[in-house]
């Protein structure tokens, strides 16, 4: 499961998903002759209570927990479902919401990996005499040179997943494994199919789990209630429209804006700025959208810390192009970032994550942006 010597046998948790990746996982983990144990996360008591045949674009439902237990037993390994939905209501889902009402743009798959997957079950695992946690995404464990595990993008470029995982601690990657990350998803495919596992064919999720109908606008209403405003001109100041709630924003955004005021020559205008406490969303050209010099907190160092004037890759989005930058400062609590390019609709509230080739070095919430002289 890692690319060095072969493995002592370990007690690991497989997080089992319900879908293929984690189920190939667990058995890749049982073919290395470690004793594994199938978990499934319920995460969400609506999805625990909702119609187990429904069909659904989210995940951690009913129907994804009877899938993983029917890939456990076709693996001949032990199954148990663990209750961690206070922990995700807590951790996750009221973080989420409150990013949002504070202007900001979270990804809430990026903070489950941190507080839940790689914290609250790693130590849970460990708590209960497990040597660490296996799952399905798709990233490399290497040594480096130094004989300390390292954190490296998989083999697949279009299925990578170390962005969502550059969250992780030097420790928790020590108590992390990840089978996939030397596979293309096509073989995964493949490989459950010829194991009999009744996965193979299940598509992906792709949306928040807890938002599986893509509606993140009306699920902030719901929580945060209408608050109405005015959407202006960026540069002249002139209202444009209003809007029920300037947390529905996000920086780069162009549909569903409401504005009422064309421009002269019918260009699309941008979100370019959100002010929760005056109500405003600031829209405006695309031109007005780059920056270069970012600025993050909330820092996570996948091994060692680095120093000013350390040259890395930077990717901000999951799937995102990577862009060349280097670090600027250091401080306790924040760390800043010139980037050699200019680079587009750059949100507070998002994180960004550090590269040194493939191996990822760190990574941080975006606190603030701006433009070099």
């Amino acid at each position: 499961m890692e690319s060095s010597k072969t493995p002592k046998r370990k007690r690991v948790v497989a997080a089992m998903s319900g879908g293929v990746d984690s189920a190939v996982a667990a058995a890749r983990a049982v073919d290395a002759g470690h004793e594994v144990v199938g978990v499934h996360l319920a995460l969400s008591e609506n999805s625990r209570h909702a119609d187990p045949n429904a069909k659904s674009r989210g995940c951690c439902t009913l129907s994804d927990e009877r899938d993983a237990r029917r890939s456990a037993d076709i693996l001949g390994i032990p199954f148990y479902t663990w209750d961690m939905a206070a922990e995700f209501a807590d951790d996750v889902l009221d973080d989420f919401v409150a990013e949002y009402a504070s202007g900001r743009t979270p990804n809430p798959c990026m903070r489950c990996n941190e507080k839940i997957k790689f914290a609250a079950v790693l130590d849970r695992a460990k708590a209960l005499g497990f040597d660490g946690v296996v799952t399905g995404h798709y990233a490399r464990i290497e040594r480096g040179t130094n004989g300390e595990r390292e954190l490296h993008r998989a083999v697949d470029p279009l299925k990578d997943q170390s962005y969502v995982l550059g969250v992780l601690t030097e420790d928790q990657i020590e108590g992390s494994e990840f089978p996939l990350g030397d596979t293309p998803k096509t073989q995964v495919r493949e490989e459950a199919a010829e194991r009999g596992l009744l996965v193979a064919r299940k598509p992906d999720s792709y949306d928040i789990c807890f938002i599986p109908d893509g509606d993140t606008a009306g699920f902030l209403r719901k929580h945060l209630g209408e608050e109405p405003g005015q959407i202006l001109d960026a540069e002249t100041g002139e209202s444009l429209g209003e809007h029920d709630g300037a947390y529905a924003y996000t920086i780069g955004q162009r549909k569903g804006l409401g504005i009422t005021v064309p421009t002269d020559d019918g260009s699309p205008r941008y979100v370019v700025d959100v002010d929760i406490e005056a109500r405003t969303v600031m829209v405006g050209a695309p031109s007005l959208l780059f920056v270069d010099e970012i600025t993050l907190e909330n820092i996570k160092w996948a091994g060692s810390p680095v120093r000013p004037g350390f040259i890395c890759g930077i990717q901000i989005r999951a799937h995102g192009d990577e862009y060349p930058a280097t670090v600027t400062a250091v401080e306790p609590d924040s760390l800043s970032i010139r980037v050699d390019e200019q680079i587009r609709a750059v949100a507070k509230g998002q994180t960004l994550v550090m590269y040194d080739g493939t191996r990822v070095v760190g990574s941080g919430t975006i606190s603030a942006t701006g433009r070099s002289a």
